[in-house]
């Protein structure tokens, strides 16, 4: 998906070749096909080949993304998940600080 949203259309072979390590053309494809089914991605036929796309936006996938991953972890709360930061990830005060001041001069953080 993180390559589809940098070129927002491309073949197979287009994303294959933005790959560090280069998989099998199958194994794209197969993965391709499947985001397909699941509705993130759309195409366009060009006889045989595909050029895909994606169908839903960056943000909004991060933000579907990441209150999964809230509520699989942290029961849905904010409160739990910036709690685990400042404790677990053992954030200190002057960052903890800096945070507080970004909220409240934001009122909108997502941008």
């Amino acid at each position: 998906m993180t390559i589809l949203w940098r070129l927002e259309k491309a073949f197979v072979n287009d994303i294959i070749d933005q790959m560090e390590d280069k998989p099998p053309y199958n194994t794209v494809s197969s993965i391709v096909r499947k985001l397909v089914g699941e509705g993130l991605i759309g195409y366009t036929p060009f006889g045989k080949t595909h050029q895909y796309f994606p169908l839903l936006k960056k943000e909004d996938y991060r933000a579907n993304a990441f209150r999964q991953f809230m509520d699989n972890y942290f029961g849905g709360s904010p409160t739990a998940l910036l709690s685990y930061f400042v404790k677990e990830e053992n954030m200190d005060q002057e960052e903890l600080n800096r945070l507080l001041d970004n909220l409240n001069d934001d009122p909108d953080p997502t941008n």
